[in-house]
């Protein structure tokens, strides 16, 4: 190799950044110790931007384009480097590619589940999980506060640090909304966009934006599950004599799963409260179905001074001009006719 191939290889003339697996969010150019020529090209593909950093400082930040690198294409560069009269001689940045186009279906979930108070089941235990997209709103902020100085930053990576912020505010958001855990699967996306705010305020100090977020499935304890598929299959929460039975049989039930000890002395009395419960019952509807079955009771016999009385009585509403005189006739002859 002559010298001045030797030369050649150590300036840097072309820089560009073509991504290869859709999930870099941050790629350091490879400049191996080179020195970037004086009037090199960076081309900034679409969905890009490109970073400058001197000596840990950014400096320049180029959008989507072709850019040739010389003095009025690096301003806060020159200034930097007291190039106030120009040069022409190569040198030495280190150069970031950033990736500002939507990355989707990032997932989160609770660790741990949430303690909901739930107006029917007074406490649940709940678990949540879903997805949301995010894109890169401020590239300088995304490489200080959370990239460093590193070669690459994945989206996994964030996706990861992310998880533990999104699971606590979800839980606070879900609080708040004092939804019953069996209406949470209809409100998923009034839940996920008054969640979005929220969790917001947490990724604007790292320049990312979140637009979107999104609830998948929740899931309750198991026992809860059982116990409202039973109470759907009966279709009786209306009627509380009847959901008091079902209580009942379900805690009688779960004693005969358990004998012995105090579950069976449990059982055994809440048989017994339950079969009293329904003597009685059926005691109510016997009486109930015996009264409808006796005859009605025959009407009195109105005797001769009754009907007396009633005609002194018309005699009265005659007087005061509240019968008339065709009226009062009328139910005179119909009362003389019964003695």
């Amino acid at each position: 190799m002559g010298l001045f191939n030797f030369i050649k290889d150590e300036f840097i003339e072309v820089i560009d950044w073509v991504e290869s697996d859709g999930n870099t969010v941050i790629h350091k150019f490879p400049d191996n110790d080179a020195n970037i020529k004086y009037g090199a090209q960076l081309t900034v593909r679409e969905s890009q931007l490109a970073i400058f950093v001197d000596e840990g400082r950014i400096t320049d930040i180029y959008e989507p384009g072709m850019h040739k690198l010389i003095t009025d294409n690096m301003p806060l560069l020159t200034s930097l480097r007291s190039w106030k009269m120009g040069f022409n001689s190569p040198f030495k940045v280190d150069v970031y590619f950033v990736s500002t186009k939507q990355f989707t279906n990032l997932k989160w979930g609770t660790p741990n589940p949430i303690i909901l108070r739930d107006p029917e089941f007074k406490q649940v235990r709940v678990k949540a999980f879903g997805t949301y997209f995010i894109k890169v709103q401020d590239p300088k902020k995304l490489f200080t506060e959370f990239a460093g100085t590193g070669k690459q930053l994945s989206i996994k990576t964030i996706e990861e640090r992310m998880r533990d912020i999104v699971s606590p505010k979800f839980a606070e958001a879900l609080a708040e909304a004092k939804v019953s855990v069996l209406d949470l699967v209809g409100n998923y996306t009034e839940l996920g966009d008054k969640i979005l705010p929220i969790v917001q305020q947490e990724f604007d100090p790292f320049g990312i934006e979140l637009t979107k977020f999104q609830i998948t499935s929740t899931s309750l304890p198991k026992e809860v599950e059982e116990f409202y598929d039973k109470m759907t299959n009966m279709n009786m929460v209306d009627d509380m004599a009847r959901f008091t039975q079902f209580q009942s049989a379900n805690a009688i039930e779960d004693a005969a799963n358990n004998p012995g000890g105090a579950g069976e002395g449990i059982g055994v009395g809440i048989g017994m409260g339950l079969g009293n419960n329904m003597m009685n019952q059926m005691a109510q509807n016997q009486q109930q179905q015996t009264a409808q079955n006796q005859p009605a009771a025959a009407p009195q016999q109105e005797t001769k001074a009754d009907i007396m009385q009633t005609l002194k009585d018309l005699g009265g509403l005659k007087e005061a001009g509240i019968l008339t005189q065709k009226e009062f006739d009328t139910k005179k002859k119909e009362l003389l006719a019964r003695l």
